[in-house]
């Protein structure tokens, strides 16, 4: 413990502190086996001086941790993952302690009060969460490129039109990402650790608009929104023309049946 009741001695230059994204899950049970400086989240001493904040939606977070302690830990991580990222999202900061400027953010820097534990993991829950929105935001952004294409599908007939099938997995891709960020990851609610510790809502109230996590989430929810409702849309638009189709091809046949007996009436009248 350091002078100020935190983990980390005074430093001059600060404790950095370093968010991944790392997978799709984090068997976090698991891990929690191991010698644990707190559960909920769950913190875990990494090297000498530094520790680690683990998330089960796959997301961890550093303090004070060289490189080749930070590797040194995501191989052990690497077992518990489930659905690994090959390039994981990262963000980073610096976190400083100092009493008059406690709980802002300046200069990409975090101030705060102390380095304890408390306060360590509510910056880890805002960092993972933002590191987080931004994976789901470039992910977002690619399916997002399909919509222009698709509305001038809608006002272009002679535009060659795209597969059902294709249109199906986008909407699963949408579905998906809707299902994760607020069934899993819980972005919009607010963390479990406020309840217990309820002197740290200004923290966390600072941390969430520097970093504009609901601004965020809600942009994303309505992207994400507008491009089923898009989806949805040509895909209605699509199996309607076939339906139109079908019905050609039955009254083509009609037509041609009717030809036939109109045919035969005529030709065996005048055999």
């Amino acid at each position: 413990m350091s002078e100020d009741g935190g983990f980390f001695p005074r430093r001059a230059t600060g404790v950095p502190a370093r968010a991944l994204y790392l997978g799709a899950r984090l068997r976090v049970r698991a891990l929690e086996r191991r010698a644990a400086l707190a559960l909920a989240p769950l913190t875990l001493r990494v090297g000498e001086a530094g520790c680690a904040v683990v998330f089960r939606y796959g997301a961890v977070v550093f303090f004070g941790a060289s490189d080749a302690e930070e590797a040194a830990f995501l191989d052990e991580l690497r077992p518990y993952l489930v659905e690994p990222r090959p390039r994981p999202e990262h963000e980073e900061t610096l976190l400083r302690v100092d009493g008059e400027r406690a709980d802002t953010v300046q200069g990409g820097e975090v101030f705060l009060a102390g380095l304890d534990l408390r306060r360590l993991q509510l910056v880890a829950e805002v960092l993972a969460r933002s590191v987080v929105l931004e994976y789901y935001e470039s992910r977002t952004a690619r399916s997002f490129d399909l919509v222009e294409p698709f509305a001038r599908r809608l006002v272009r007939p002679r535009v060659r039109w795209v597969r059902p099938g294709e249109l199906l997995v986008h909407i699963g891709e949408v579905l998906l990402n809707q299902q994760e960020m607020v069934g899993r990851i819980e972005i919009g609610e607010k963390p479990d650790l406020l309840w217990e510790h309820p002197g740290l809502e200004r923290l966390y109230a600072r941390l969430e608009t520097e970093y504009e996590l609901r601004e965020r989430h809600r942009a994303l929810e309505r992207k994400l929104e507008l491009i089923a409702r898009t989806a949805e849309t040509v895909l209605e638009i699509l199996q309607a023309r076939r339906n139109l189709r079908v019905e050609w091809y039955i009254v083509i046949l009609i037509v041609v049946e009717i030809l036939l007996s109109l045919y035969e009436m005529f030709f065996f009248t005048h055999v």
